[in-house]
């Protein structure tokens, strides 16, 4: 089972997702019902809904870039490391932390889009804590497959 706890940092969220912790949940529900890894194991990740000042300075302080980006993410494991608790049965897994800057994806007035644009960052950002990654075709094209069926499965 997968979960995931939403802390807010940023007010100006709340025009956008009223109850974030409720909205992920039910996406959440959704992908357990279809993502067989979802369905059988105890994972659990942080997601920060936060603002371009808070990125700016996370990015800075961990990825040595001074500018404000869209998402971050921190596994908690290495790949490995990962693979290895994953194939132990009753493990309660803590995948990391995702950090979403509102200022990078609220350029759209219309709601429907903004929660479209949202789902396609959290669960990119997921995928980058379950080992994904892209920095070849290759792995952008895997990582890009698991991030199409993850949003299918929520609509």
């Amino acid at each position: 089972m997968i979960k995931a706890d939403v802390l807010v940092n940023n007010k100006a969220w709340k025009k956008y997702i009223s109850e974030p912790n409720d909205y992920l949940e039910n996406k959440l529900r959704k992908a357990r019902k279809t993502i067989s890894v979802f369905k059988t194991k105890k994972l659990n990740f942080t997601l920060l809904l936060s603002g371009s000042n808070e990125i700016k300075k996370l990015n800075k302080k961990f990825r040595k870039k001074n500018k404000s980006t869209d998402i971050l993410s921190f596994p908690f494991h290495e790949n490995f490391f990962l693979y290895k608790l994953m194939k132990k049965v009753d493990n309660d897994i803590y995948l990391g932390d995702i950090i979403i800057n509102l200022d990078k994806i609220s350029k759209d007035k219309n709601k429907q889009k903004f929660l479209i644009a949202f789902d396609k960052i959290w669960i990119h950002g997921l995928t980058h804590l379950l080992g994904y990654r892209h920095k070849s075709n290759r792995d952008f094209s895997k990582m890009n497959k698991v991030e199409n069926k993850i949003f299918k499965s929520i609509k």
